[in-house]
């Protein structure tokens, strides 16, 4: 098999001090941008923002302009209590929480606020501030949902525990997709996902009014669900029989990229009707690890991450880092979508040693957080 060197093309320092500031490793944001009508390829529009949350602040850098200053949001509650996004403009970010979706400005002014069901399973309260709860034990491992912009920043995506604070407490209320008007917090529209989730992640379709959600029910499944806004009423459709993690969606938004619950899996589906085109099975297509003893026949199974995505239409990079680390260094890898069947081109190979999965951004490039988790490295082949 062939390796294929990895460049450096920049390291990005985090904003916060991981432990003064009790802040998670930063992430980059991005979202994918519609091709042109007349075919002429991705345009060139660098929408990333480099985010970091800590205990008490939400702090957003625009990597792509050199000597911007870095935004900051207060936070409404601790990083412990739910997750977060900002919007493509750095002008609001949203934090959904254990009772609420709240937005925020920089100033720490809430711009609008959507309450909703308590995600403690045990809890039958709408809430309607942080601090009913904030010294309840069981709260502090509550199940969470997520939220995220739409690709033009005029909606906001939403899973949250239903009920909508304004139907009023149901014992029997499962978990709720919501489309919300980003410039108001105007719920345009919902639907039960069906769902009951201990945490979930949005990933962006170039149309605006397209929208994945992968939903984590522990061993129970992972339910996938595809929405459609179009203007007057959300539509979800059901995929992959909940065993399928939805992790990436190509440059094009014809096809989407997932993984099997149990790892050993990668597909790539239409997007249409969620039809699996090709697939790839690790054990298949990944030799096992070379400083792994001979004698060890658990090394013999090797597991996808469950992160992966699209470098390009045609390459995913995916990796088997969460089990190469139990015998040395950890491995990435060029899979290419061409043609009836999935396969691996080639191994990567990196200047110093790296940790953790890839991170594709679609363009070509991917990063990888150091070990630290004080920075990240954006790669290109």
């Amino acid at each position: 098999m062939a390796d294929a060197a990895a460049r450096l093309v920049t390291t990005l320092a985090a904003p916060l001090d991981r432990a003064r500031d009790a802040a998670d490793a930063p992430h980059l944001l991005w979202w994918p941008v519609a091709p042109p009508a007349s075919g002429g390829g991705r345009p060139a529009d660098d929408r990333r923002l480099l985010v970091q949350r800590g205990d008490t602040e939400l702090v957003a850098v625009a990597p792509g302009t050199p000597g911007a200053a870095p935004v900051r949001f207060p936070a409404p509650w601790p990083r412990g209590f739910g997750t977060c996004t900002v919007a493509p403009g750095s002008d609001l970010a949203v934090f959904t929480g254990v009772h609420a979706v709240r937005a925020v400005d920089p100033t720490g002014a809430v711009r609008w606020e959507v309450g909703h069901g308590c995600w403690d399973g045990s809890c039958r309260t709408l809430h309607t501030t942080y601090e009913e709860y904030a010294s309840d034990h069981n709260h502090l491992y509550a199940d969470s949902g997520s939220a995220v912009f739409s690709a033009d920043g005029t909606l906001v995506w939403a899973h949250i525990r239903g009920p909508v604070a304004a139907a009023g407490p149901d014992p029997e209320a499962l978990d709720e997709w919501l489309v919300i008007d980003a410039a108001d917090g105007r719920v345009l529209g919902r639907a039960e996902t069906e769902t009951v989730a201990a945490g979930s992640h949005h990933v962006p379709h170039p149309d605006p009014a397209r929208m994945g959600l992968s939903v984590g029910e522990g061993q129970d499944g992972v339910p996938l669900r595809w929405g459609r806004w179009d203007g007057e009423k959300l539509s979800v459709e059901q995929f992959c029989n909940d065993e399928r993690i939805l992790t990436a969606v190509s440059p094009s938004g014809e096809r989407f990229l997932t993984v099997t619950h149990y790892e050993e899996m990668l597909g790539v589906h239409r997007v249409d009707d969620g039809c699996v085109l090709s697939e790839l099975d690790a054990g298949h297509a990944v030799p096992r690890h070379p400083e792994a003893d001979p004698d060890d026949r658990d090394a013999d199974e090797t597991l996808w991450d469950y992160e992966c995505g699209f470098l390009d239409e045609e390459t995913v990079i995916a990796g088997t880092s969460e089990r190469d680390e139990e015998y040395g260094e950890q491995r990435h890898w060029l899979v290419s979508t061409a043609g009836e069947q999935l396969r691996v081109i080639a191994r990567i190979t990196y200047p110093f040693p790296i940790s953790g999965a890839p991170t594709a951004l679609g363009d070509g490039t991917w990063y990888t957080v150091s070990e630290a988790g004080d920075a990240l490295h954006v790669w290109s082949r």
